[in-house]
């Protein structure tokens, strides 16, 4: 099928499959990052029915590092906040990335369908139906 399209055509075509694939990446980004944002909630409201004297744990890559309450709730309170603010800066990207797609749809849609020009098709029926 690209054969047979004009070359701006075809460029517009590997520009939307471009665009497809960022919003994919995007899509699984905002997930992750959703996900990571409900973990660190949760651990939050665990953190709430805890003595402020606990012994408490922390995992530092391969190890549990002790850490006391309020340095375990001020640094979830940041994770937290810095989560929230990168699930919104992809909100934005996915939504700037949507309406790309959708414009580019639409003038590869006109380009293909309008190549005729005024003379060209107009819709169900042609022209003087």
């Amino acid at each position: 099928m690209q054969g047979n399209l004009p070359p701006e055509a075809q460029e517009k075509l590997e520009t939307l499959q471009d665009l497809q694939e960022t919003a994919q990446n995007v899509a699984e980004q905002k997930q992750q990052t959703e996900t990571q944002l409900n973990d660190t909630e949760t651990a939050l409201e665990a953190l709430e029915g805890v003595d402020d004297d606990s012994v408490m744990y922390r995992e530092v890559g391969e190890l549990l590092i002790q850490t006391d309450y309020d340095e375990a709730a001020e640094d979830l309170e940041e994770k937290q906040e810095s989560l929230e603010v990168r699930v919104e800066q992809l909100t934005k990207q996915e939504t700037r990335v949507q309406e790309r797609f959708e414009d580019l749809q639409e003038e590869l849609q006109e380009m293909l369908s309008g190549a005729g020009g005024p003379g060209g098709p107009q819709g169900p029926g042609g022209a003087g139906a």
